[in-house]
């Protein structure tokens, strides 16, 4: 099965719960209040992408590429982030309580008012 490629898609406010999204191009695409609740977005292309107050509780974020990316009040919650690549994203005021960010690459992201209420953060830069 190929990647799905969804480059600067419009999915504002769309419901993409539980969708396998696992290595999609989705690279400046617009996902803002998006529901990917349990969605599986593993080695997926998110780089740019707006997610600003999307709901992604649950979400299989693994080795997922996330550079740049506007998370802005998004919903992280028991998200799994192992081994994303989140540089220089924004995460003010997310909500990653419980989220699994083990190996992730944070460097110059904004983390700025978020709760990090027991994520666990082994091994992240």
């Amino acid at each position: 099965m190929r990647a799905i490629a969804l480059v600067d898609a419009n999915l504002g406010n769309a419901d993409l719960s539980g969708a396998d999204l696992t290595g999609a191009n989705l690279t400046g695409a617009f996902l803002t209040g998006a529901n990917l609740t349990g969605a599986f977005l593993t080695g997926a292309f998110l780089t740019g992408a707006d997610m600003s107050e999307a709901n992604l509780t649950g979400a299989f974020l693994t080795g997922a590429f996330l550079t740049g990316a506007d998370l802005t009040g998004a919903f992280l919650t028991g998200a799994f982030l192992t081994g994303a690549f989140l540089t220089g994203a924004d995460l003010r005021e997310a909500d990653l309580t419980g989220a699994d960010m083990s190996g992730a690459d944070l460097r110059e992201a904004d983390l700025t008012g978020a709760d990090m209420s027991g994520a666990d953060l082994r091994e992240a830069d």
